[in-house]
């Protein structure tokens, strides 16, 4: 069905080096894509994945990655190869049998956590994949965990692997992605310069420092993320329940009673308060392996400080740093001197109030906006303690959403607002009043009353 198809396009212009990049993973049978975190390896293997699928070259690839980057490969999919068909492998035993032997799905997704469950499946004397592409590869190169062996029994035909960090601790993390590529072609015992030449022709490494003049001053990653189970129950029961409540006000409803429900939705899609489940800290935990291991340094802004305490813990072994409200003033200073000069500081938790204006944060590659701050204006002033004039290089900026939630209807009013702002005034900053008006809020839900919708 996709054989032949005469004209292929790309949704947006890539930047010259992404079409190196393609040009580098077409042809080969064994090939690692390391470019630094930002520069598009998602892109370039879709796009690639896309050539070879309506080429006739391969027509049943299984994609293997971390369990939170599912949804975000699904979306980058329908966006860069609408027309090549992809499902993830989920749901219950049967479904996934049914997935797994199915021909019609050109691409399959698959976590590394099911592979285990699935060993069966994967490794059936029948199931033969034309390509398999492993991304965040760095998660096999222990050789004796188990999922390296399973996904190294894996029948294929070609071998791709994604890393930021192809190296973390020791020559031997290159081996173990090796031996997936192409076994015995690396041995523990080489010497580095003897790895890197007989990597070469098989390698590719770009940094933002290699490809600044093709590199906008900032590239943004949407990071579009579903609700873990316990988020999605909380969440459908308050939105439920607080659209009823809304509801049942009818005349006596007032903004304050709208925006009290859209916090709590927000808080909910930060942090599932029963639980602690967040899938937005666990794409930050897995983001943050690559900017640590890159001896990067981050910036994350939150609304809420008490969002920012609940994601210390699983953030601590990267050298975390607060710097908001409940740090007295005496003390922030010192935050940041320790965070641009101690190596081990690898990210700096910041609230908006605290971190928008006044610092001076050039040293950082990486912002993530771990929600979405109710003013474009606002979310501008935290990205630029990064990215300022003279900064080392392009800054990365990913913001996390909840799809299907709020945060999605939010995000569309703010980006309407940003698009007329741009259009208005293309050579000046959006006005601090481009935040969400009374209209806009009362928006955000379909209110009715027994007397009709409920207007603002």
């Amino acid at each position: 069905m996709l054989v032949g198809s005469e004209q292929l396009d790309f949704p947006f212009e890539p930047f010259p080096y992404q079409l190196d990049g393609i040009a580098f993973l077409f042809p080969r049978y064994a090939a690692v894509l390391a470019d630094e975190m930002g520069l598009g390896k998602t892109m370039q293997a879709i796009s690639t994945m896309r050539l070879l699928l309506c080429s006739g070259e391969v027509r049943n690839v299984l994609l293997i990655c971390p369990k939170p980057l599912v949804s975000n490969w699904l979306r980058e999919f329908s966006v860069w190869a609408p027309e090549i068909p992809v499902a993830a492998i989920e749901g219950s035993a049967a479904t996934r049998q049914f997935q797994w032997t199915s021909p019609d799905i050109a691409v399959k997704i698959a976590n590394y956590e099911l592979l285990m469950r699935d060993r069966e499946c994967v490794l059936d004397q029948d199931q033969h994949f034309d390509l398999v592409m492993l991304d965040e590869a760095q998660r096999i190169k222990n050789q004796r965990n188990s999922t390296s062996v399973i996904v190294r029994e894996i029948k294929r035909t070609r071998s791709w692997a994604l890393t930021g960090t192809p190296v973390e601790n020791s020559p031997e993390d290159i081996v173990g992605i090796f031996e997936f590529l192409s076994p015995g072609y690396l041995r523990p015992d080489m010497s580095m310069s003897a790895i890197a030449k007989a990597t070469r022709d098989h390698m590719l490494r770009r940094t933002k420092d290699m490809v600044l003049e093709d590199m906008p001053p900032k590239l943004y990653r949407d990071a579009d993320l579903e609700l873990t189970a316990e988020q999605m129950a909380t969440y459908e029961k308050a939105e439920n329940e607080g659209v009823v409540q809304l509801e049942n006000l009818d005349q006596q409803l007032t903004i304050q009673h709208v925006f009290e429900l859209v916090l709590r939705l927000k808080q909910i899609c930060n942090f599932d308060p029963a639980t602690g489940a967040s899938a937005k800290l666990e794409r930050l935990v897995a983001d943050m392996e690559e900017v640590a291991a890159s001896g990067q340094k981050a910036i994350l802004f939150s609304q809420w400080v008490n969002s920012i305490e609940q994601m210390k813990p699983a953030l601590a072994r990267f050298g975390t740093l607060e710097y908001h409200g409940r740090i007295p003033h005496k003390q922030r200073e010192g935050v940041i001197k320790q965070f641009k000069e101690d190596p081990s500081k690898h990210i700096i938790l910041m609230s908006y109030g605290a971190g928008s204006v006044g610092l001076n944060l050039q040293f950082c590659r990486y912002v993530f906006l771990f929600d979405r701050w109710w003013n474009p204006a606002i979310e501008d002033q935290a990205i630029n303690r990064a990215h300022r004039i003279g900064a080392a290089g392009s800054v990365t900026v990913t913001r996390m959403l909840m799809a299907g939630t709020i945060e999605q209807r939010i995000a569309a009013v703010l980006d309407q607002k940003r698009e007329m702002f741009d259009e208005l005034f293309s050579d000046s900053r959006a006005p601090g009043s481009a935040g969400l008006s009374r209209e806009e809020i009362f928006g955000l839900f379909n209110l009715r009353s027994p007397k009709g919708k409920i207007a603002a």
